[in-house]
C-alpha cells in the first residue's frame, strides 16, 4: 500500500425517492429539486445526509469533449460542515465515466471545486482514480472526503458524464454526506431491539488471497453483496472477492480502500443503493442491524481488540448483529482462518471508540426495494 494512501487512511478513518430531509433553502442559483426537504430540527449539529436522485434542477451542458456536465444550485447545507464525503450510483456501460466535484460556499464565497477523480465501471478507457493531492488555503482533498480549514454553509455540486461510442452513465444516485468535526454528536439510549439479533451474512477472510493487503474493504462489501445475493435471488452480485477488489481499485492510491468507489461499484447493480455516510452513534447502527440490514463499518482493527499490533492503516468489516448483552457481532475480513472463524464478538465500548476514529463512516448497501429505517435525524436516505 502507497505511503500516500497510508496517509490518506489515518487522516480518513476516526454512503420512489431516496432524497433526506436535508436542504432548507437555495441560496444563489435557481432552486432546489423539489424532493429536498428541511433537515429535522432539534439535535446536533454532527452529520447529514443529503441524496438525490432526480437532477432536474441542476443545469445541463455540453463540454469541448461532448460529456454531459451537470451542475446543481448552489443550496445551503443541513449544517455548518468542514468535512464532505461525496457517493454515487450510475448504470454505467462499459467505456464510460464519471467525475463528481464541489464547491464549498461560506457566507457567499465559493472555494474552488475539489474533484473526487475519475470513475468509471471497468477501468479501462478512463482508468478509474482518484484526483491526487488538492491542497490550498480553504481545504485538502484526502482521496475520498474533502476537509475544509473553516466551516461552509452551503455547497455546489458539478458531474461530469462522458464515455465512448456516444454512450455515458445514467446517474441514478448522488449522496452527500456532511460532517461538522467541532461537534461532539449526542448520546442517546441503546436501540436494544438489535441485542441479541443476527443476520445471517456470509464469511469471508481477505487473508484467503495472495493480494490480500489492503482488501479488507472490497471483502466486506463481497459479503454484504452476497447476502443481497441470496437474499434477492441475485446470482450476479454474489462476487468472490478478488472481482470485487478489481472492480474497486483506484490507480491514484494503488489500492482498495476509496470509499466512494466500493459504495459505486455495489451501487452499478440494477435496484441496489449504496453510499457513504456517517452515523451519530451506535444506537443508528442497531437500527440499521434491527431492520435486518448488515453494515460496513470503518474501525482500527487494532482498536477493536485492544493489545493488537498497530498496521498504521484503516479498516473495514462487517456488523452484522448484537449480542443479548449489547456487544457487537462483526463479520472481520482480517481474520485468520486457520486461527479463528471471520465471526467476532467485539466488545461494545471498543467498538465505539475504533469507529469513532472514522467519524463513525458507514457504508450503506441495500435492495432499493428494502424497508430500510426511519430516517429521523437526517443520517441517510429516505424513501
Amino acid at each position: 500500500m502507497s505511503p500516500s494512501k497510508l496517509r490518506s487512511w489515518s487522516r480518513n478513518f476516526i454512503t420512489k425517492t431516496c432524497v433526506v430531509q436535508a436542504v432548507a433553502a437555495c441560496l444563489c442559483v435557481g432552486a432546489v429539486s423539489p424532493n429536498a426537504r428541511s433537515a429535522p430540527a432539534g439535535h446536533d449539529g454532527f452529520s447529514r445526509f443529503l441524496g438525490l436522485d432526480d437532477f432536474a434542477n441542476f443545469a445541463r451542458s455540453t463540454n469541448k469533449t461532448g460529456a454531459t456536465v451537470l451542475l446543481s444550485p448552489v443550496v445551503r447545507s443541513p449544517i455548518d460542515w468542514n468535512e464532505l464525503v461525496a457517493s454515487w450510483n450510475a448504470a454505467a456501460p462499459t467505456g464510460t465515466f464519471l467525475t463528481v466535484e464541489a464547491s464549498a460556499v461560506s457566507s457567499g464565497q465559493a472555494t474552488k471545486f475539489y474533484s473526487w477523480g475519475v470513475w468509471s465501471p471497468d477501468n479501462g478507457n478512463y482508468p478509474r482514480r482518484s484526483a491526487g493531492r488538492q491542497r490550498d488555503a480553504d481545504g485538502e482533498m484526502h482521496t475520498d472526503t474533502l476537509v475544509l480549514t473553516h466551516l461552509a454553509d452551503a455547497i455546489q455540486v458539478r458531474v461530469t458524464l462522458g464515455g465512448t461510442n456516444q454512450e455515458m452513465p445514467a446517474l441514478k444516485f448522488l449522496g452527500l454526506s456532511f460532517c461538522n468535526t467541532n461537534v461532539t454528536p449526542a448520546l442517546p439510549r441503546p436501540n436494544r431491539h438489535a441485542w441479541g439479533k443476527i443476520i445471517s451474512t456470509p464469511e469471508r477472510s481477505q487473508h484467503s488471497y495472495p493480494e490480500e493487503q489492503g482488501w479488507c474493504s472490497p471483502t466486506s462489501l463481497s459479503m454484504v453483496l452476497s447476502r443481497w445475493a441470496e437474499v434477492s435471488h441475485r446470482p450476479e452480485m454474489d462476487l468472490d472477492v478478488p472481482e470485487v477488489a478489481r472492480g474497486v481499485y483506484d490507480r491514484q492510491m494503488d489500492g482498495t480502500g476509496n470509499w466512494p468507489f466500493n459504495t459505486a461499484f455495489a451501487g452499478s447493480f440494477k435496484g441496489m443503493r449504496a453510499y457513504v455516510t456517517r452515523f451519530n452513534d451506535i444506537s443508528e447502527l442497531e437500527t440499521w442491524v434491527a431492520a435486518g440490514i448488515p453494515v460496513i463499518i470503518s474501525a482500527p482493527w487494532e482498536l477493536l481488540k485492544p493489545g493488537r499490533h498497530d498496521p498504521g492503516v484503516g479498516h473495514l468489516t462487517v456488523c452484522i448483529g448484537f449480542t443479548k448483552d449489547g456487544d457487537v457481532v462483526i463479520n472481520d475480513p482480517a481474520t485468520n482462518l486457520k486461527v479463528e472463524s471471520v465471526r467476532h464478538v467485539y466488545k461494545r465500548q471498543n467498538v465505539i471508540n475504533a469507529w469513532a476514529a472514522s467519524r463513525n463512516t458507514v457504508y450503506l448497501v441495500y435492495p432499493e426495494s428494502a424497508k430500510i429505517p426511519k430516517n429521523r435525524l437526517g443520517q441517510w436516505a429516505s424513501k
